[in-house]
């Protein structure tokens, strides 16, 4: 009877492993200083259910979509964040405009 309880607990803790998203942590170091698109030295990318793609600010645990499924959930109220703007830097090879996300979101696709 133990043995049948604790293996139901142990799959039980398995399958809330699975089912939980995936979180990377990624640095200016790891990604290159040309590409880095932060005013942080790292921050984590995460992708939650739908293939909603976001960035996480590991000071303060906010959560910032970066695809149109994250940006939706946002709106509709299924999670909450906040615009990346306040996190992007400059692109000094582009006045104007801030550098890209393209390869963070190639990164966080990895974790769906």
């Amino acid at each position: 009877m133990k043995k049948t309880i604790i293996s139901l607990l142990l799959m039980a803790c398995a399958g809330t492993a699975l089912a939980a998203p995936k979180v990377i942590t990624v640095s200016r170091f790891e990604m290159g200083k040309d590409s880095w698109a932060f005013n942080r030295e790292e921050v984590m990318l995460t992708c939650r259910p739908g293939n909603a793609l976001f960035v996480i600010n590991p000071a303060t645990l906010m959560q910032y979509p970066i695809n149109d499924e994250a940006m939706s959930q946002v709106r509709s109220g299924k999670t909450t964040g906040q615009s990346i703007d306040v996190l992007l830097v400059d692109d000094p090879a582009n006045p104007g405009q801030k550098k890209s996300l393209k390869p963070f979101i190639e990164k966080a696709k990895t974790l769906c």
